[in-house]
């Protein structure tokens, strides 16, 4: 496992939200050594501020101006939850370009997780919100595409849906986007329904779970709806957008997820990269903002990456995994 990061993600401060705090990166980082303590070898690899061509693949220019703006002149906000201090454009352009180095470390053959801050499923082309300003996940799926890959997966198991990841890629046929959130939950959106447009259509998965759900749904939306279409995809890269705070101890979520599960999907979906000959996973840090659940959930998801894979399968008695099946069985054959 290759691990990047850089000291910057702890300068970056949003003082509209306290929970996105610069204690989340050591709190990541101190999960990697538990994850080593247990015996999983692990590599830090530095990274580069990602280069201004791979964010306007995502962002509009002026937005990127905007935000390096804001930064500039010492800070600011971008909305009302989201703001910028004088480190923040350094640390958001070295978060993707961390998440830039992860893609890189996957499809060399080594799995690898973007320890970095802020987020960034939240922002989408031109707007920063939910604590994000830059958008790692498809920042680092449309390098993967610039450098020939035809065919990725993103899924998001943050308790939000990632709506800027959603957006940016909702009339393209050209990535996969897949989320598990609570809902109704911030940021309204995420509903069964949405699948996509034009060339886009079928290509977003969405499975909208109600608050306290625990690990047998998620189990549920994994063994009865992702894996069945990734299966189906047969991605060459698979992005996990991982965030943490649908832990049962988050702050800010409603989930009763335990840090082991989230071992449990890395589990799940590195197997399946292996099955479909997909490159390792390539993950990236989200929410989470309980301190002591961010150690434990990284240290269970870097152990899950090598672990053997759950032995789950669908019951066909969970209504929201049934109201996803029916919404996405008309582009894909597997959910029939």
């Amino acid at each position: 496992m290759h691990v990047y990061s850089d000291p910057a993600s702890e300068r970056h401060v949003n003082r509209t939200a306290s929970v996105e705090a610069p204690e989340r990166f050591p709190a990541a980082l101190a999960g990697v050594e538990e994850a080593e303590r247990a015996g999983v070898e692990v590599k830090r690899r530095p990274c580069a501020p990602a280069p201004r061509s791979a964010l306007e693949a995502v962002h509009a220019p002026a937005y990127l101006d905007v935000l390096e703006e804001i930064s500039v002149s010492g800070g600011g906000n971008v909305s009302l939850d989201t703001a910028l201090n004088a480190h923040s454009w350094e640390a958001a352009t070295l978060a993707s370009g961390a998440a830039i180095g992860a893609v890189e470390s996957a499809l060399s053959g080594t799995a690898a997780f973007a320890i970095a801050r802020p987020p960034g499923h939240h922002a989408g082309r031109d707007y920063g919100m939910g604590f994000c300003l830059l958008n790692n996940a498809a920042i680092a799926a449309e390098h993967a595409r610039s450098g020939g890959i035809e065919r990725v997966a993103i899924l998001d198991w943050d308790v939000h849906h990632g709506n800027g990841t959603q957006d940016v890629f909702y009339a393209s046929g050209e990535v996969l986007y897949l989320s598990v959130h609570q809902s109704p939950f911030y940021p309204g959106t995420g509903d069964a329904r949405e699948v996509g447009e034009g060339r886009g259509r079928g290509f977003t998965a969405n499975v909208p779970l109600p608050g306290r759900s625990g690990e047998d749904l998620y189990a549920e939306a994994f063994a009865g709806f992702f894996v069945p279409i990734l299966r189906e995809y047969r991605p060459e890269l698979l992005l996990v957008s991982a965030g943490y705070d649908a832990h049962a101890a988050d702050l800010l979520g409603g989930m009763r997820l335990e840090s082991a599960s989230f071992g449990r999907f890395a589990a799940q979906l590195a197997a399946l990269a292996r099955e479909v000959g997909a490159a390792p996973l390539a993950l990236l840090l989200e929410g989470g903002y309980n301190l002591d659940a961010i150690t434990a959930s990284v240290a269970a998801t870097i152990r899950g990456v090598e672990e053997e894979a759950p032995a789950w399968e669908r019951s066909g008695d969970v209504r929201p995994v049934e109201a996803a099946r029916k919404a996405l069985a008309p582009f894909w054959e597997s959910l029939r």
